[in-house]
């Protein structure tokens, strides 16, 4: 889905920190940014969204905001009129250095970039999907065999911590022989 003007009723930059989420609105059709910042863990998030609800009833909201904001992503892909459009970091670090040569991150600055960015150049914008079942099930279970795999290594591991410190000639022993073979005698 591509943005446009018409299609949303605002776009939002969201940059978030590690204890509050900054926020750029623009309408559509206006020229000037209302900022805000939302403190607080899950709850101020679900609220900020009943009033942006509230504020735009029955129209859809373009948000922007960079990756990887897992948590964030997954807390608003359930609202039906929120059109999530991750940014890739390397992109916003770019346009941002088009606009302040000397690198400096500001989170505000950054929310005001990610609104501008989806506001501006949303024809170029991928909006997120999430996948189908079938992939999801699939990552589910392919990280449950990764997670299988990293205990089979990690007790493996420790076994043969604990028979060098129980057996530390043969052990040297039969790394000096062979790998795979253990050593009749020494």
């Amino acid at each position: 889905m591509k943005p446009n003007q018409s299609s949303f009723a605002a776009f939002i930059g969201l940059d978030k920190s590690d204890k509050k989420i900054n926020v750029s609105l623009r309408r559509a059709g206006a020229n000037r940014i209302e900022r805000s910042i939302i403190k607080g863990g899950a709850e101020a998030l679900h609220s900020w969204v009943a009033t942006l609800c509230a504020r735009f009833p029955g129209e859809r909201v373009a948000v922007c905001l960079e990756q990887p904001a897992g948590g964030l992503i997954h807390a608003l892909m359930g609202y039906d009129f929120i059109v999530l459009f991750p940014i890739n970091p390397v992109t916003l670090a770019r346009y941002r250095e088009a606009f302040t040569p000397s690198r400096a991150k500001d989170d505000p600055t950054d929310a005001d970039f990610l609104c501008e960015l989806v506001t501006l150049h949303g024809e170029q914008l991928q909006a997120w999907q999430p996948d189908c079942v079938c992939t999801r099930k699939l990552r589910h279970l392919t990280q449950a065999r990764r997670n299988s795999v990293n205990m089979r290594t990690r007790l493996s591991n420790q076994l043969k911590a604990l028979l060098k410190t129980y057996f530390p000639k043969r052990w040297n022993c039969a790394a000096r022989t062979s790998r795979h073979r253990w050593p009749a005698t020494c």
